[in-house]
This record gives C-alpha cells, structure tokens and sequence, in this order.
C-alpha cells in the first residue's frame, strides 16, 4: 500500500481475519462464523496516528486485539518492525510485547482493584525484568508525574480516583515497560467532556516525546480530527475507506464515510450542512451481504448488480487515497472539520 521509496512500516498488517465460530446442538457442532474482521490491511509507520473508526460491533476493537495476539488472528499476516507477530511462541512473544501495548477503553475495569497504583504499574517492570525495588519505586513515581498525577498516589485502590485520573493510571502502566507502539483503544469514550481534550493532549504529548506510534480505535470523528495522521475507516469487518486525516474530512470518496463525517456537529451556526441518514441497520457479520457489504445501505442511486455480486478491492484512487468502493469518486459534502 505504500511505495518502494518510503521506509519500511513499524507495523504491517495484511489480510488480517479473525472469524469466532457459531456453535449450536447438543454436540455444539460449529454451524457457522462471526467474521469480525474480514481482510484487513494496513501500515502503521514509526511515530504515526493510524485512527480506526466506524460504527459499534464493526470489528475496530477485535482488529486492535487480534494484532497484539490478545485473542488469536484466524488468518492473515501480521509483521512489527520485520518480526513476524504469527510465529512467536512463549518467552519470544513475551519479550515483543514489552514494545506492543494497549490502553483499554473501560479505565474501571481495566485495573484489578486489589491492587494498588503503584503495584498495577510495577508489575510490568517486574515481569520484564527492568527494575526492581527501589529502582521500581523511582520509576512508578516518575511515570505518575509523567502522566500528571502526584506521586503519593502510587499507594492508593483504583477506586480513590476518577475516570479520568484512572485512564491516566493505565496510560502510565502502559508505559512502564517502555512501548514503541500502543493500541488505544477508545481511551477516552468512557470520559466526560472536558476530561476527553486533557488525555488526548497528554496522548499527544507522549508521542512527540517518546516517539510512540498509536494505532487509535474511536468512533468520535472529532476526536480523531484532532489525533490521527491517517484515518481508516471501517465497515462490517473491512476497511471501506483510508486517507490522510485532512483529505479524508476534506473529501471523502466512500458514501459510508461521507454518511460518518455528516453527523460530526460543527461548532458553527451559520454552517447549515445536509445530513445523510443510512437505511436500515448493519448486517450481521455472521451473515453479510454479498459483494460490496456496503451495498443494502448505500444511498448512492446508481447500485446495480455489480455491487451486489463483486467484492470491490481496497484501492489507490488518489495519491495515499485508498476506497473499497466500485463507483468513486461520489459528491461529497462539505465540511469545517479537518
């Protein structure tokens, strides 16, 4: 996807499928499969924002996981700075993920609350084997300030902080172990409003000084507007659309991503914008749709039985512009957001 000219990805992504097996009878006999991800391809390059967005249930946060080996791929190829990801067993898979990591999206359920923060922080300099006693606890207390936290906190439950404090808890636990690349994975969905800007601007900041680079899940395009480099845009299983973050919000090529970026409020009453309302609901990913999956809900006049019938491929339709769409470019809206 990208040319023979540039560097080499930090992350390589290709034909990535996961399908969970329906089972059913008393035999529990597997009577089909929930394709949750479905042919997945994508780079993510040395301290680059890749966003993953689309509606709820469309395989964003199976795809995140599925590259970390937290549940295993089904198929597919899956390359972090030229390892193959696949092939690792046991202590070699244990040592790549001190540089793969993951801030998950619940900041209540994802810290064991028996734990203090110190202890949930330490564990992976632990594990790892890069610190221990003292030289721990200076660490712990330097990754809390890090992350904009007091460091007495490290002897406090999960259960004393916020939302937003505890999501800075896990942002330091991830961290510890000193990543490369972290999957974030809806960080701040969970949080309110005004907490949302302050650990996305600590993200950012973490970034341009240790050099991460982030694989970011949301569905919140206007946090994503301000987060990502490049924007993938998913779709029942399958990335439908991939672009620059400007040029995608600047003019999107996929009808679904223009229905995406129609419902993104602009914080400006004089701009009167045409909403796109989508027919109908997602297809099942244990059943979907022939051909395009896109196509019982493309608003698009010109559906026809190509659409139907041929799985269109993700391709190159302008310069770093790449749509799973037969029919693009379509008039797309405009749009303030960029």
């Amino acid at each position: 996807m990208s040319a023979s000219t540039t560097p080499a990805p930090l992350l390589s992504v290709r034909g990535l499928t996961k399908h969970f097996p329906i089972r059913s009878g008393f035999l529990q006999r597997t009577t089909g499969a929930v394709k949750a991800v479905d042919g997945v391809s994508f780079d993510v390059a040395a301290g680059e924002t890749l966003a993953l967005v689309g509606e709820s249930g469309c395989g964003k946060t199976t795809t995140g996981r599925a590259i970390l080996r937290l549940i295993e791929p089904t198929d597919g190829q899956l390359h972090f700075d030229g390892t193959d990801l696949r092939a690792l067993r046991g202590e070699a898979l244990r040592r790549m993920r001190r540089r793969m990591q993951i801030i998950f999206q619940d900041p209540y359920g994802s810290l064991n609350p028996r734990m203090t923060v110190g202890d949930a922080i330490r564990e992976g300099l632990i594990v790892h084997e890069l610190a221990e006693g003292s030289a721990a606890d200076r660490r712990v207390a330097a990754l809390l300030d890090e992350v904009g936290l007091r460091t007495e906190y490290a002897s406090r439950y999960p259960h004393e902080f916020s939302g937003g404090q505890r999501q800075r808890i896990g942002i330091a636990r991830a961290l510890a172990v000193e990543p490369s690349f972290i999957v974030c994975d809806e960080p701040v969905s969970a949080l309110d409003v005004s907490v949302q800007a302050q650990v996305v601007n600590l993200l950012r900041d973490l970034q341009r000084d240790r050099g991460l680079s982030y694989l970011f899940i949301a569905h919140d395009l206007a946090v994503v507007a301000h987060m990502a480099d490049r924007v993938a845009v998913m779709y029942l299983g399958r990335i439908v659309e991939l672009a620059p973050r400007p040029r995608l919000f600047a003019a999107p090529m996929m009808p679904y991503t223009q229905a995406l970026l129609s419902a993104v409020p602009v914080p400006d009453p004089t701009v009167r914008r045409q909403r796109i309302l989508l027919a109908g609901d997602p297809p099942s990913p244990a059943n979907p749709p022939s051909g395009c999956v896109f196509h019982p809900r493309c608003p698009h006049p010109q559906k026809d039985a190509e659409c139907t019938r041929v799985v269109p491929a993700l391709e190159e339709k302008a310069p770093g512009h790449f749509v799973a769409c037969l029919k693009p470019p379509f008039t797309h809206l405009s749009s303030n957001a960029s």
